[in-house]
């Protein structure tokens, strides 16, 4: 009897415990010119956390390609906020899921996301108390596999002898 509930403590701290750590949210981090952003979204509580509190955000991001009603989340987008007026650049990073959420001063902006050598380009308007969203969506014939990272930087091929 006491082994059964040593091993029913263990086993309901053990689930807690995995619980717990895939709730971690994501961490806000600071762009070089000054802008508080969070990325994620690639794990599905990590997506239900960011639109939990994308209304606290400014402005919130979404990066997909169309591909026959599924979208393949690309995980690396770079991603370029300027101003339309002066072209001055209030964001320029990285994104590091297919969710991006930044604290952008009220205005209006053009965002600008690269992917594989293809840029889109949407404006937003950043009202007070009005979060902006924006959603980018890479045409289905879009090459996947040229957005993805290269690993060693070797393509190795299995050729075959005919006999």
């Amino acid at each position: 009897m006491r082994s059964s509930v040593t091993f029913s403590a263990l086993a309901l701290f053990g689930t807690l415990a995995a619980a717990q750590t895939s709730l971690i949210p994501p961490s806000i981090r600071m762009a070089p010119q000054g802008v508080e952003y969070m990325c994620g979204g690639s794990a599905k509580d990590e997506a239900a956390f960011m639109h939990m509190v994308a209304p606290r955000w400014a402005a919130s991001f979404e990066f997909a390609v169309n591909d026959k009603g599924h979208h393949h989340l690309p995980v690396a987008a770079r991603v370029k906020v300027r101003n339309p007026y002066n072209g001055d650049v209030v964001l320029d990073v990285p994104s590091a899921g297919p969710m991006m959420l930044a604290r952008l001063e009220p205005g209006s902006y053009e965002v600008d996301v690269t992917l594989g050598g293809l840029t889109l380009t949407q404006p937003i308007n950043v009202l007070i108390g009005q979060p902006a969203r924006a959603v980018f969506l890479w045409p289905s014939n879009f090459d996947m596999a040229s957005a993805m990272p290269r690993s060693g930087g070797q393509t190795t091929a299995l050729l075959s002898t005919r006999e």
